[in-house]
């Protein structure tokens, strides 16, 4: 379970941390998996039950989301200190969520649900968004996703 390996990989930092002198790439890697956890756990007291596998990953997803965000205000604001170390903490993120599908394999599996569903154009838009999430998971971002969409229905 990824929250296990999430717990392991730690583990790990703390113990390498406390080996060595302290490396402020694993200090950027234990607060960024301190801060992980954190939300994980206000998400199982949100929904009062324990979290599957797949509500993990959405936190995971979120948190991503939040530094992508971060990293494009400090681009717009030219704080490149900043940058480095919100895309060293996203890069941490980024090896607990599953691969991307290349956009290629998006478009196509996109195409094919227009042409099952039917679709005609930009007012089938939601229909095309739900049947392609399904499809994909979380093998794609949601933004992502809705942006070829858009595109490919000429929105």
């Amino acid at each position: 379970m990824i929250l296990e390996k999430i717990k392991n990989d730690l583990n790990q930092a703390l113990k390498a941390s406390l080996a060595e002198s302290r490396r402020a790439r694993d200090e950027i890697k234990i607060s960024t998996l301190r801060f992980l956890l954190a939300a994980v756990h206000n998400r199982k007291i949100e929904k009062q039950t324990e979290l599957a596998e797949e509500d993990v990953l959405a936190v995971v997803r979120q948190q991503a989301k939040q530094y992508q965000e971060s990293i494009a205000a400090y681009r717009q604001g030219k704080r490149d200190d900043l940058i480095k170390k919100e895309v060293a903490e996203l890069d941490i993120l980024n090896t607990y969520l599953p691969r991307q599908m290349p956009s290629q394999d998006l478009e196509k599996i996109i195409k094919q649900v227009i042409s099952e569903i039917g679709a005609s154009g930009p007012k089938d838009f939601g229909k095309v968004m739900g049947a392609v999430m399904a499809k994909v998971k979380s093998q794609a971002d949601g933004s992502q996703v809705a942006d070829l969409v858009k595109k490919i229905l000429g929105h």
